[in-house]
């Protein structure tokens, strides 16, 4: 290795590479020096890959990375085959990697089959929720109780969700398209969703022969509308950006008791709604960030022909 990096710096062997051929790929480069093709290692063709890793690292500070085309195989020394081209994987954005909402997926999809299976089945946490939500029903004041189921009404929760993708399309212009399709087509699945649910289920209320109670629409429009806002908004906070989603988790928590202290809904109505909504609102999220809108066209004028 210290034979390579002499060779690579040493100033009989190396040239600066003139203004004409900077966007040139040379075989051999070295960032931006043309360097001797040296001769053939006597270790095996596996080493080629740490040798292009030097190669591109012994580049001056403050100098432009060599071109590395997407998907072309880098050129090895010795005739040996280089660094191959990226590998396709799971993409980042479903990735448990850096930050990725893979975990946060799975488990929310699991707990809502699972309460989904309990409340079908007439299972043991289907009757423990129902003691509680017998228990529970009457309780606070009747004027705040009922303010805060109101707030899962469409009447209440689309207008601000309107507002956040009116003001995102407004700051954000043709990049924020994305972004805002995802959030509207998340509140588009929600009835999409809960009422085949609801009849599938069939579910009567707590105060109700009435069938239709699982999962909660209320909850559902409440979570993806004040959610989905959060999510747009939460961009052009500047300074305390855990405000915007944290507000949104209060109003939607607030939403569920209400819900449940009026005797609108039992409690996993509500849970199983909170659940399904974190898989839409997470999947809206980050499904844009995967796939950005094309750049536009430049419009500077073309070059005179001579």
């Amino acid at each position: 290795m210290a034979g390579w990096e002499s060779a690579c710096r040493s100033p009989t062997t190396c040239r600066t590479v003139s203004a004409d051929e900077r966007n040139t790929p040379l075989a051999g480069d070295c960032g931006w020096f043309q360097v001797e093709a040296p001769p053939a290692p006597p270790w095996p063709c596996l080493r080629a890959h740490d040798w292009s890793l030097r190669l591109r690292n012994s580049s001056p500070i403050g100098s432009p990375p060599a071109p590395h085309p997407r998907g072309a195989r880098q050129p090895g020394p010795g005739g040996c085959p280089g660094t191959p081209p990226p590998v396709p994987g799971l993409p980042a954005f479903l990735s448990g990697r850096a930050g990725g909402p893979l975990p946060w997926l799975l488990l929310s999809g699991l707990l809502f089959a699972l309460v989904t299976w309990q409340v079908a089945a007439h299972g043991p946490l289907r009757r423990a929720d129902e003691r509680l939500g017998r228990a529970a029903v009457g309780h606070g004041p009747a004027g705040l109780t009922e303010f805060l189921a109101d707030l899962g009404n469409l009447a209440v929760a689309l207008p601000v969700l309107a507002a956040a993708l009116a003001y995102t399309l407004w700051r954000g212009g043709r990049g924020a398209l994305p972004r805002a399709a995802g959030a509207a087509l998340a509140m588009a699945a929600v009835p999409a969703l809960v009422v085949p649910l609801k009849s599938w289920i069939a579910r009567p209320g707590p105060l109700t022969p009435d069938t239709g109670y699982y999962p909660s629409g209320h909850t559902a429009t409440a979570a993806v509308a004040y959610g989905g806002a959060a999510l747009l908004l939460v961009v052009y906070v500047r300074r305390h950006r855990w405000w915007p989603p944290a507000l949104a988790l209060l109003l939607t928590l607030a939403t569920g008791a209400g819900l449940v202290l009026r005797g609108y809904h039992w409690p996993l109505d509500v849970a199983g709604s909170w659940c399904l909504c974190a898989v839409l609102l997470l999947l809206s999220h980050r499904l844009p960030a995967r796939y950005p809108p094309p750049p536009r066209a430049s419009r500077a004028p073309a070059a005179p022909d001579r």
